[in-house]
């Protein structure tokens, strides 16, 4: 296979690929519902200026509860912020909470509702689920449930950092070598995450993301170059690079983790379980990549190279699309 049989190939997978993503593609709508004193409720309710529900969505409030004055909206980035208040008449726990009009989107809605002497709980509603029945659950295994999917779920349908994961697989040999290029990643988007999010860190999400875009078509370049016995840069130190991209990629979790909202009484436990829900993520990627190389290796071992010198045109092309569009749309 030549070179132009591999970049028309790299453009067919452009046409089929998704080609907007962000590294924050993750936007849950998200409904807040705090006790401010007994029986009074504030809720807010925010939601993608874009989106379906933005834009004719309808909160299911609890049937013992009743709206008092009118609502409050206001924009806030890209957001549309919905405020309430609710005089609600006892407990609220066996009453349902949902969202209409969910059902008609493509998107979850999570909701945390914070009764002043009873337990915190954390809901997932989903398209399938539009509604849930408020019980008193275990709030650790609730939180940590809720944000260990939302993170799986971040680097299976965050498209960036998935093509970056893929790219390091394509580009290494050795699974051991992998694990430690991996793990480094995993290590550097820990810190600027956690960083990032309890306010130690700062950078504006325009340029890291087109900078996140760059460090994807940095590993394809190498994919495409990379020679036997001819060392490049990312093969001798992929941990290092690994490492220098992974803290970048950590403003970008932050970021979505910022649209997705954390629970005030537990945000450790949620950020601590949505990077685990990453690496299990990222592993999962990482084993299908290897089994899928694993397999062509034993059935056309000669297609191997061609195979990744096809994806690495492809995954540069997607990525330089990102990056152009993120810099100067």
């Amino acid at each position: 296979m030549n070179r132009w049989h591999a970049i028309l190939w790299a453009c067919l997978a452009l046409a089929l690929c998704p080609t907007s993503a962000r590294a924050d593609e993750l936007r849950p709508a998200y409904i807040e519902m705090t006790e401010q004193s007994p029986g009074q409720w504030s809720l807010l309710w925010k939601a993608s200026a874009n989106s379906r529900l933005g834009q004719s969505g309808e909160i299911i409030i609890p049937d013992n509860c009743e709206i008092e004055g009118k609502s409050q909206r206001e924009f806030a980035a890209s957001n549309i912020l919905t405020r309430l208040s609710l005089r609600c008449a006892g407990s609220v726990q066996g009453q349902t909470i949902g969202l209409k009009g969910l059902e008609l989107s493509s998107t979850d809605a999570l909701v945390r509702v914070a009764p002043m002497d009873e337990a915190m709980q954390t809901l997932r509603l989903t398209p399938d689920q539009p509604a849930a029945i408020l019980a008193k659950p275990s709030v650790i295994s609730n939180v940590a449930a809720t944000y260990a999917i939302l993170g799986i779920e971040h680097i299976l349908m965050g498209f960036d950092h998935l093509l970056f994961v893929l790219a390091l697989v394509l580009l290494l040999k050795g699974g051991w070598l992998i694990a430690k290029t991996v793990t480094a990643f995993t290590i550097a988007h820990s810190l600027t995450l956690v960083g990032t999010t309890l306010g130690l860190l700062s950078l504006p999400s325009r340029p890291v993301e087109s900078v996140i875009a760059l460090s994807i078509v940095f590993l394809a370049v190498e994919i495409v170059k990379a020679k036997p016995g001819d060392l490049r840069l990312s093969e001798r130190f992929p941990w290092i690079v690994a490492f220098l991209f992974g803290l970048l990629h950590g403003f970008g979790f932050a970021g979505a983790l910022a649209e997705i909202g954390l629970p005030e009484g537990d945000v450790p436990l949620a950020l601590l379980t949505f990077n685990l829900g990453v690496e299990i993520g990222q592993l999962v990627i990482v084993a299908v990549a290897l089994a899928a190389l694993y397999a062509l290796r034993q059935y056309r071992d000669r297609w191997l190279q061609p195979a990744k010198s096809v994806t690495a045109y492809g995954i540069g092309i997607i990525a330089t699309y990102w990056f152009i569009e993120r810099t100067f749309a």
